[in-house]
């Protein structure tokens, strides 16, 4: 039996949770990954070997005393649906596989006596929000998919503070980079860009295109997880993003290419921006890549999309009916 240790990292083949594999084997870990591979990749684990095993079972068919954490050091818990427009039409699903989901990993994780068990939560929670936003900033999530999350991370700090499960939790602000999602629903503005990119078509920026989000390069995304798995601290909530918003017309430039305008979504803010001080001071995590940096490693990687959807005004308009019927 290998005496290396253990990490399960649930959405494994995904967009994030593939680079947190990644991660953990360059650190020395096996890692067991539960993915149903409806929005990850089995191409994303391949480079692995039997570092990685794979499980495609549901989380929320998850019973304690799984297998699949049957010596688990840490678990990462990623896994989930991530699609924010289509919550308002789902929103029974969205509750299901993010909080009751969430719970069937923490009983999972509970069973196992795991060390720590990482969640990955949404800066979603903080609705339109004041900036830069703390983490004590008031929680007022816009709609179903925010709340999901909002609810999974209350899920984790419960199991904490009830049972003594060892968990943080870390509220991911703007994530990207390689590997992020190329099938689905309308929605990430770099998986929408950089499949028109390749089409030639123009980008299809909503509203004026000054919006500021606070974009993260994956890589520093999954060092603030193992930052937070690897402390004795507990039951913390931590912010992770740049701290350096960039607005969505710098995107465009850096990018390369003509933009059409299509209408600003109601509940969605003007500006995202993390205050990441409690995280840098706890953990003395910062992010290393730059914005600059992170668009050149996407557009390297450009090919990745090529079997993405392509959107343009007519089919965002549709994709996003239900979210200005209800929210408009």
């Amino acid at each position: 039996m290998s005496t290396r240790p253990l990490a399960v990292v649930t959405g494994g083949a995904g967009f994030i949770g593939s680079h947190m594999v990644d991660l953990l084997v360059d650190k020395g870990f096996r890692v067991h990954v539960i993915d149903t591979l409806v929005g990850g990749r089995e191409a994303n684990l391949a480079h692995h070997g039997s570092d990685v095993v794979l499980d495609t079972t549901d989380i929320r068919n998850l019973e304690p005393g799984s297998p699949v954490f049957a010596g688990a050091r840490l678990v990462f818990h990623f896994a989930g649906i991530g699609d924010i427009v289509p919550s308002m039409e789902m929103p029974v699903d969205y509750m299901t596989a993010n909080v009751m989901g969430t719970v069937k990993v923490l009983e999972c994780a509970r069973a196992a006596a795991v060390e720590k068990l990482v969640y990955a939560a949404s800066s979603s929670c903080y609705g339109l929000a004041a900036t830069p936003t703390s983490e004590d900033h008031p929680i007022r999530p816009q709609y179903p998919y925010a709340l999901s999350k909002n609810m999974g991370e209350q899920a984790c700090l419960h199991w904490h503070s009830c049972y003594r499960t060892p968990v943080n939790s870390i509220r991911i602000f703007n994530a990207y980079g390689t590997r992020s999602r190329t099938s689905g629903a309308y929605g990430a503005v770099f998986g929408v860009f950089l499949k028109q990119k390749l089409a030639g078509k123009p980008f299809t920026v909503v509203g004026d295109g000054t919006q500021t989000r606070d974009f993260l390069y994956v890589t520093d995304v999954a060092r603030a997880f193992w930052a937070a798995a690897d402390t004795a601290l507990t039951g913390e909530v931590w912010n992770v993003g740049a701290g350096k918003p960039q607005s969505v017309n710098r995107l465009v430039e850096l990018l390369g290419g003509e933009a059409i305008h299509i209408p600003k979504r109601p509940g969605e803010p003007d500006c995202t921006w993390a205050d990441i001080g409690k995280i840098t001071h706890d953990l003395g995590w910062r992010p290393e890549i730059s914005f600059e940096e992170g668009v050149a490693k996407v557009v390297a990687a450009i090919d990745y999309w090529r079997e993405a959807p392509l959107w343009d005004p007519a089919s965002i308009s549709k994709a996003t009916e239900t979210w200005f019927k209800y929210l408009g």
